[in-house]
């Protein structure tokens, strides 16, 4: 089946595609994503078909359908408490980009280049998604179960929810969602299995320095919305993982 549908047009499976589970979610009656964010959703899809074909796509829609899960663990009393996501977790064109950016850029640039700087780029698609599974599922477990968050400039215990607070709950679980989307990069041949760990340990210094900048500058700087640290924190765990293998080659020659 996926032979078959290789030697179609990728762009033109791209648009059939999600514009069948586009319909499909329009109709479900729980809603994963707003009405703009389906269309945003769509485009996105088609972008990854057209470039990665059903590897990249295996990975994007790995994030999104796990992200989506542990964002609505716990749901009922994350939003008594006041630190659920909004809309009940259904996604928005914001948090598509901010979440997808660095990945489609990586995409993108697949078609532009040639090796080694392909296997970079992929390698950089692979980490910035797991490094995004990774804060989701590490800020959504820690508001859900933490049993005590700290704020991880001073290591002072906070209310859980608080920006830049960490837990262990979430922290381990972010760990494991990294390590889960980074074995699906392996298994669909995106990534080889050194670089699945290097997508972890990327992704877990990554997810660290956005609580940082969650603690110290989001709520200093107006423009430094949740979706733009998303994008910073996406673009870290790539450049992380892309440089641990540069260094890892150095050092074996």
């Amino acid at each position: 089946m996926l032979s078959i549908i290789s030697d179609l047009n990728p762009w033109l499976v791209g648009v059939a595609l999600n514009g069948f589970l586009v319909a499909i979610a329009w109709f479900a009656p729980k809603k994963l994503l707003t009405s703009a964010g389906l269309l945003h959703a769509w485009a996105l899809g088609v972008l990854i078909w057209g470039t990665l074909g059903w590897s990249g796509y295996a990975v994007v829609m790995f994030y999104f359908l796990v992200g989506s899960g542990v964002t609505r663990i716990g749901m009922a009393q994350k939003e008594a408490a006041g630190i659920a996501e909004k809309r009940s977790g259904a996604r928005g064109p914001e948090n598509v980009w901010g979440s997808a950016l660095t990945g489609t850029i990586c995409a993108l640039g697949v078609l532009l280049v040639e090796e080694p700087f392909r296997s970079l780029l992929l390698l950089g698609y692979v980490a910035s998604f797991s490094t995004k599974l990774s804060d989701t599922t590490a800020s959504e477990v820690g508001k859900a179960y933490g049993q005590r968050t700290f704020l991880i400039t001073t290591l002072q215990p906070v209310a859980r929810g608080t920006e830049g607070a960490i837990s262990l709950e979430g922290t381990l679980a972010g760990i494991i969602a990294s390590a889960a989307i980074a074995f699906i990069g392996w298994g669909v041949g995106l990534i080889n299995l050194t670089e699945v760990a290097f997508c972890v340990i990327a992704a877990f210094i990554a997810t660290n320095l956005e609580s940082v900048i969650g603690a110290t500058l989001q709520a200093k700087l107006d423009w430094m919305t949740n979706e733009v640290v998303n994008f910073i924190n996406t673009s870290i765990g790539a450049i992380a993982a892309v440089s641990l293998l540069l260094a890892w080659q150095w050092f074996s020659y």
